[in-house]
């Protein structure tokens, strides 16, 4: 049984176990991605599931007339967003020259407006295509816009295959499509 009332904070040294000069990140919710593993990936694609949920849902922040842009459910960095054609396609050569020209015109405004949310440094941005090539979805075509800050990396993706990740997924999207369409 839980209260409203406010719990204080607790310093990691005076928890249970023995004290050590660690801090601990919690970010529990990358349980989904460790316990789900790849399978659901690859049972449906979610990238032509998300537009047919709220925006809130599949974590989309905007919508054009042949792609949109959602978050990466497993981000690199706060903010990465997908830039993805609504037609389920697997290679940049297969998608029509109004697909292209969306997909870069998405791109350049998921940049200003990364960049106006959350003062990021530079970007990373690029296709994967092919499981071959490093594309955890390599059945339909998406392009990453991965927000980059100085000293944004530290030894946690190198030695703990781990990203410590600053805000909820819920909080970046709404700060990001509240930004889109402002």
């Amino acid at each position: 049984m839980t209260d409203d009332r406010e719990l204080p904070l607790e310093e990691a040294a005076a928890l249970v176990g023995v004290p050590d000069q660690f801090q601990r990140l919690w970010t529990p919710h990358r349980m989904a991605y460790i316990q789900a593993g790849p399978q659901p990936l690859r049972d449906a694609c979610p990238f032509c599931a998300a537009p047919d949920m709220s925006d809130e849902d599949g974590l989309i922040v905007a919508r054009g007339r042949t792609c949109y842009v959602l978050l990466n459910l497993f981000p690199y960095n706060s903010g990465h967003l997908l830039v993805c054609p609504y037609r389920h396609i697997s290679q940049y050569d297969e998608a029509t020259a109004e697909e292209v020209t969306e997909i870069g015109a998405l791109t350049q405004r998921g940049m200003t407006v990364l960049r106006a949310v959350s003062s990021c440094d530079g970007f990373n941005i690029g296709m994967n295509q092919g499981h071959v090539a490093g594309a955890g979805i390599d059945g339909h075509l998406h392009q990453h816009i991965v927000p980059r800050w100085t000293a944004d990396a530290n030894f946690f993706p190198i030695i703990a295959k781990t990203k410590a990740l600053p805000q909820l997924l819920g909080e970046v999207r709404r700060t990001v499509a509240d930004a889109w369409h402002a």
